[in-house]
């Protein structure tokens, strides 16, 4: 199974590495060119003003493809796993999988959709990605937890079951503080209403 081939495990590693370069390159760009401030800005907000824009989109489309290159190699891996091993339901792998495919899409959505060019679409899929991811997460982890210990050490369930709750923590309160802001722009003047919100969320997002 392509799984199983040499070489596959490099797909995640790019991943990671490449999603990294993506926020830093584009956050790098939008704050030498004076277009966001250097403290914790929106993810999105380094990707709305050319030239970062083009650079931003380009790379975060790469980075849905690898993510969804990845989830698929982990359900062939389930799969594979399940058929001998007889752990859980074979639809739930494939609903995990399908649920971690939506969140790419959203991924694609946010790259191709700019925050202040269509900011109803973008939100949306930013809502997508990060709710999506966050299923997606518990879901493996709850996978993670059937499967051991034969395919899986109790300290790697450990691992992404705190992974899970993280997120969830970061991504509540995230989506709550920008579903209160009214509008949607970049240049903020300290005090204005609103401000604190944007804060709060930028924060939860970038972490």
């Amino acid at each position: 199974m392509l799984c199983f081939m040499p070489g596959v495990a490099f797909i995640p590693a790019l991943l990671v590495c490449w999603s990294s370069a993506a926020f830093i390159i584009s956050y790098v760009i939008a704050v030498l060119g004076g277009h966001v401030e250097p403290l914790v800005p929106y993810i999105s907000d380094t990707g709305t003003k050319p030239p970062e824009s083009g650079i931003f989109g380009f790379m975060i489309n790469i980075s849905a493809f690898l993510g969804a290159a990845t989830m698929y190699i982990r359900y062939l891996i389930i799969e594979k796993q399940n058929e001998s091993s007889h752990f859980m339901n074979p639809s739930c792998n494939l609903i995990t999988l399908c649920i971690g495919l939506l969140g790419c899409i959203g991924m694609g959505i946010v790259a191709n959709f700019q925050e202040l060019s269509v900011p109803s679409v973008h939100d949306g899929g930013a809502l997508v990605a990060f709710g999506s991811g966050v299923v997606y997460i518990t879901l493996q982890s709850v996978i993670s937890f059937k499967s051991c210990p034969q395919w899986n050490s109790h300290c790697t369930c450990y691992i992404r079951i705190a992974i899970s709750i993280v997120s969830c923590i970061a991504v509540i309160p995230m989506i709550a503080c920008a579903s209160l802001i009214s509008i949607t722009k970049i240049d903020w003047i300290p005090g204005e209403k609103g401000v604190t919100l944007r804060i709060s969320t930028e924060m939860h997002e970038d972490f």
